[in-house]
């Protein structure tokens, strides 16, 4: 789990980040599942940190939503409950249509060359065997959203999906019926012809098919 551009040398803010930014990839590629308790003292050993370092990297991550923290019990993985899990992909229809449709106004030739070498990333994931394969898969798969906010140039909205596709990730490991994402690389095909042909419209439409069809693999009675 460690980050190889963690360095014990850094400012504290900085290696607050760098754990930060380590233990949310575990997050979402499901090495970490809801529920895990995160010992301040045993991430601590893991970075080579102190604890007022490890501190302030989960509080970053309670702050968006990925870390609980209960008083003399320590810090979870957060296990959302159904109804904050249909919160999520609420939010995401209402955000996600809106960044397909000004992605498809500022959409350049080198952004789909990227879009495609992405989606090719992703189809060799799905084709692979095994947790390793299964976890590119699932980054892939989050990596195709958090990009098409990059290409929509709203960095707020940006910060927004990050925080959304990692709830995303701890929503469907723990309501996913098949225990894996839905998130098809056939709908993301499509989302990318109509922005590559200029078609805002039918780029949100898909988008919201696709938000749709994520959603129906969740059983929030489980």
């Amino acid at each position: 789990m460690t980050d190889a551009a963690y360095s014990i040398d850094a400012p504290a803010e900085d290696r607050a980040q760098a754990i930060r930014d380590a233990l949310r990839d575990a997050i979402v590629d499901r090495r970490l599942v809801p529920g895990t308790k995160l010992s301040e003292a045993e991430v601590g050993t893991l970075f080579d940190a102190s604890r007022t370092v490890v501190r302030s990297a989960l509080q970053m991550l309670a702050f968006e939503g990925l870390v609980k923290t209960e008083r003399n019990r320590g810090a979870f993985i957060s296990n959302p409950t159904p109804e904050e899990a249909r919160q999520v992909f609420a939010s995401r229809r209402l955000i996600e249509p809106g960044i397909a449709v000004a992605a498809a106004e500022r959409i350049k030739p080198t952004d789909i060359a990227r879009f495609r070498k992405q989606l090719d990333e992703e189809a060799h994931f799905m084709n692979a065997r095994g947790p390793q394969a299964r976890r590119g898969e699932i980054k892939a798969s989050g990596d195709f959203h958090l990009m098409l906010a990059e290409v929509a140039g709203n960095q707020i909205l940006q910060r927004f999906m990050d925080e959304l596709v990692a709830r995303s990730s701890l929503v469907i490991a723990l309501y996913g019926r098949t225990g894996i994402s839905s998130c098809g690389h056939s709908e993301h095909t499509g989302i990318l012809d109509a922005l590559e042909r200029g078609d805002a419209k039918r780029a949100a439409e898909l988008m919201l098919h696709h938000i749709d069809h994520i959603e129906t693999d969740l059983d929030y009675r489980m």
